[in-house]
């Protein structure tokens, strides 16, 4: 062989080399850290109301991130079921949700019991549930003390 195709199969098992190592450093699994406990919100929007909904979540996320707490998740129906948008947000403490509510005040937002009666105009359900994670099936079974 001349030229750079003699360097052919070495360029091939360095590839495959980095491929397979970068693969094992995704699944190393980092060490086990304790689970965030969050709310998880499935809403079905109200029909004709999905934009004012989407908006009025991205106004609510501007607010999180002034007011210092993470931003929530959103996650966006494609097929299945008839849900229209899952939301995960971090559980907030008391002293997190009142800088909440006061930057909400400052923008000139609702907020209490007002706030809920505004949201309900976007959805026609929703559910919340609060819950840990994320985790794996080992972490589960390593808690479980198995």
């Amino acid at each position: 062989m001349k030229g750079w195709y003699r360097f052919l199969p070495l360029l091939l098992v360095a590839g495959v080399f980095l491929a397979v190592s970068a693969a094992r450093a995704q699944m190393a699994r980092p060490e086990t850290k304790e689970p965030q406990h969050v709310r998880v919100a499935i809403y079905r929007v109200a029909p004709g109301k999905h934009l004012e909904f989407l908006k009025w979540l991205a106004e609510s996320d501007a607010i999180d991130k002034e007011a210092g707490v993470a931003v929530p998740q959103i996650y966006v129906h494609t097929n299945g079921d008839s849900w229209d948008y899952l939301q995960i947000n971090p559980d907030v403490s008391k002293e997190q949700q009142a800088r909440i509510d006061e930057v909400t005040r400052k923008h000139g937002r609702k907020t209490g019991f007002a706030a809920g009666l505004e949201f309900r105009t976007f959805v026609a359900s929703h559910t919340d549930t609060m819950a840990d994670g994320p985790l794996t099936a080992a972490d589960l079974v390593a808690m479980a003390g198995k």
